[in-house]
């Protein structure tokens, strides 16, 4: 391991839990035992340290989703892959602060724009990928035609994000579980052809 990814590794669930504006660099380098110097040797500043450690976070948590959806067959079983990785999330990022797209969303959207349009794009691509799989379905004959695709992306990806909120906010994981129970139930179902 390289000092970056030393670094990284130290630093990125710090950021996570206490969010942008509430890691200091004192919090930086007691966490690494490393010194101001060091740090910025290896990052240009504490907003370049923020996006990679946001990168780290995603690396972890959301990244392997994408990658394991990618290797299922077929719109609908692709769509209850999504809500079984969810259901393992909470235990996932539990000790890491917690969902880093919904983290520093909500975090940085006034304060670090780089940062903010960062955690944007990831959840657009999360849109789109939901979109494409909804689409898929369509073509293959799973789910049913004339669905609006669009709609049904968004309402899938508040409710993760919603209960990935509510689940951290009240130490309860039954609020991602249940949330995935419906989106099985009442979208997934309602949508199939």
């Amino acid at each position: 391991m390289n000092t970056s990814e030393f670094i990284l590794d130290k630093v990125a669930p710090i950021f996570n839990k206490q969010g942008y504006v509430g890691t200091s660099l004192s919090d930086i380098t007691n966490a690494t035992g490393l010194t101001k110097g060091a740090i910025y040797c290896n990052f240009s500043n504490k907003e370049d340290l923020a996006l990679k450690s946001f990168q780290h976070n995603v690396s972890i948590a959301i990244i392997p989703l994408f990658k394991l959806v990618s290797t299922k067959e077929g719109a609908v079983n692709k769509l209850y892959t999504i809500t079984n990785y969810q259901r393992t999330y909470y235990d996932l990022v539990k000790d890491r602060g917690g969902c880093p797209m919904l983290r520093v969303g909500v975090d940085t959207k006034f304060v670090n724009p780089e940062l903010f349009k960062a955690a944007e794009k990831l959840s657009q691509k999360f849109i789109n990928g939901l979109i494409d799989i909804i689409k898929e379905g369509i073509e293959n004959g799973e789910i049913k035609p004339n669905i609006d695709t669009n709609k049904y992306a968004q309402i899938i990806l508040s409710m993760i994000e919603g209960s990935s909120l509510l689940a951290f906010t009240h130490n309860d994981e039954t609020y991602i579980s249940n949330a995935m129970d419906c989106i099985d139930d009442m979208i997934i179902e309602s949508i199939k052809k």
